[in-house]
């Protein structure tokens, strides 16, 4: 596997100046959390708000070659002949919505809920528990950890439950399929949301892991310290660091698990 590659890209790119309620996989989110940002005199003090990391699902909490791609690929084909497609067509839109995850597919919201793609993966056949990801993320020293996806609430919460990460995110901002519209990632208001809901307010206290070369640009236009898990990280320029693997966080940005306590002696929650 490729070691981490410890390369900035331009650390001066312009900064422009979902959550739900407490859910059964116990991703808590206190209420009353938008206003914590709101709160704070930016001209005094904008960095002592909380640091928010914000990581992305689906590719990046688990590697590409798991074959949920290929499952997916395959449930948006079905899911666009179904809903009366001819096959040209479906191999047009469901290549977009496999580039841009969420775009091409809402045209269609309104008649087909999400369950028909991601609800139905067999993510319990594929995926398992990541002991290592789980114990590099609980000893993480920051102040607030959020999972920011292009994915429906129901997938992003199964892949959580699956990899044995439940209780280690702060909260989700996720796409509503059902919301006709809906913003997603690379946009940059889906990032404005997610720190709205996380409760951040200036861009210098985000950081952000994602396998999407367009997520993580837009991410790091806006003022983001960005993370690019990559196929290649030796020929990749997304981001200020390039990784090949989420476990290699710790390469690229040891400041938040130096102080840490050693993972080992923790004894995860159930």
């Amino acid at each position: 596997m490729p070691s981490a590659i410890l390369k900035h890209t331009n650390m001066n790119k312009r900064s422009d100046t979902t959550a739900d309620g407490p859910s059964s996989l116990d991703i808590s989110i206190p209420s009353g959390q938008e206003a914590i940002g709101n709160s704070i005199n930016r001209s005094i003090t904008p960095n002592h708000e909380p640091r928010c990391f914000f990581f992305d699902i689906d590719n990046c909490l688990y590697p590409k070659d798991s074959g949920i791609p290929e499952l997916m690929r395959e449930k948006i084909e079905q899911y666009f002949k179904d809903a009366g497609f001819d096959g040209g067509e479906v191999q047009t839109l469901s290549y977009r919505y496999y580039i841009d995850y969420g775009l091409a597919i809402r045209g269609l919201v309104l008649h087909h809920p999400d369950d028909k793609v991601d609800g139905s993966l067999p993510l319990e056949e594929i995926l398992h528990e990541n002991i290592p990801l789980r114990e590099m993320i609980k000893s993480m020293n920051i102040e607030k950890k959020w999972l920011f996806t292009n994915a429906g609430k129901n997938h992003a919460l199964r892949v959580i439950k699956v990899l044995g990460l439940e209780g280690l995110f702060d909260g989700l901002t996720y796409c509503d399929y059902q919301e006709p519209n809906f913003i997603c990632k690379p946009e940059a208001e889906s990032f404005y949301k997610a720190m709205t809901d996380a409760g951040v307010v200036h861009p210098s206290n985000c950081y952000f892991v994602d396998d999407s070369a367009a997520n993580v640009d837009k991410a790091l236009d806006i003022g983001w310290t960005a993370v690019h898990v990559a196929d290649d990280p030796v020929v990749s320029n997304f981001g200020h660091f390039q990784i090949s693997n989420i476990l290699e966080l710790p390469k690229v940005l040891p400041e938040f698990w130096e102080s840490s306590p050693k993972a080992d002696n923790d004894t995860p929650s159930p």
